[in-house]
């Protein structure tokens, strides 16, 4: 056999592999990095979604804002690891970084890392005894709120259910200043109430549970009136403005989550006689 062939044998008998490129547009998230030897095959982002969490006890199962999904798969000629041994590496890697294990069964490991009153959740789960793993993590926040109610549609609520919620109303963090990012919402209820002049209404402040009963009946009475003296300066007859606080009293979801939180810290207009 000459040299010649003895190469070609060579190259024949050995195949290079071309590695798989990761799906335009992904990235691993900044909070884990992949397992060796496996490239991103699939990648969604939401700025702000819901998660059902089938491993979590009540209190963690629902998890609201911003989702990111990533799904791996060993590259071609790869080294393909069990579906425990990527869920426990996962494990071990979210417990150094601080995580609470929510729960860590057979091929799926789920962890809650908190830090400054944010929670991030983590649920990695591997399939096809290894092939392929998902990421999915959650950073929870509030919804916000881009469009804002025009008067039309808040004479329209408080029609149906004599009052309505107000979520474009914005305080800084224990403060009953109205912030300068709520003057779109202002000027709508300052149109309802010129364009309606029979209309008479209580200005109500809610807040979350945090901090002390005290300090929050304060605090949301506080902000109901800055409300108040915000629309009296936009000439509204003060007449027709009540403003009252009733702190954590009557929430429209859980206070558990910050997701709940931030749907409880609003204000209300009611319907008064």
């Amino acid at each position: 056999m000459t040299r010649l062939a003895v190469a070609l044998l060579l190259v024949f008998a050995v195949p290079s592999v071309a590695e798989e490129r990761d799906f335009d547009g992904s990235k691993d998230h900044p909070l884990l990095s992949r397992m060796p030897g496996y490239y991103i095959s699939s990648y969604e982002q939401k700025e702000w979604d819901a998660y059902d969490c089938a491993y979590c006890t009540a209190a963690d199962a629902k998890w609201e804002g911003k989702l990111t999904r990533i799904g791996y798969t060993v590259q071609p000629g790869g080294r393909q690891l069990s579906m425990v041994q990527i869920a426990r590496n996962y494990e071990g890697a979210m417990k150094k970084a601080g995580a609470k294990i929510l729960s860590a069964e057979g091929n799926t490991t789920v962890a809650k890392f908190e830090k400054g009153g944010a929670k991030t959740y983590v649920q990695a789960g591997a399939f096809n005894e290894g092939s392929i793993y998902e990421l999915v993590i959650v950073e929870t926040k509030a919804l916000e709120v881009e469009v804002v109610a025009d008067a039309a549609a808040l004479k329209q609520g408080l029609a149906a259910e004599g009052r309505i919620a107000l979520y474009g109303i914005y305080f800084d963090t224990g403060k009953a200043v109205v912030k300068p990012e709520s003057e779109p919402t202002l000027v709508q209820v300052t149109k309802l109430l010129k364009d309606n002049p029979a209309l008479k209404l209580f200005v109500v402040g809610h807040t979350d549970s945090t901090a002390t009963l005290e300090v929050n009946l304060k605090l949301s009475g506080d902000r109901a009136a800055a409300v108040v003296a915000a629309l009296v300066g936009r000439g509204i007859d003060a007449g027709r403005l009540k403003a009252a606080g009733v702190g954590p009293y009557s929430p429209v979801a859980t206070n558990r989550d910050e997701a709940g939180r931030a749907k409880n810290r609003r204000v209300e207009l009611v319907e008064r006689p």
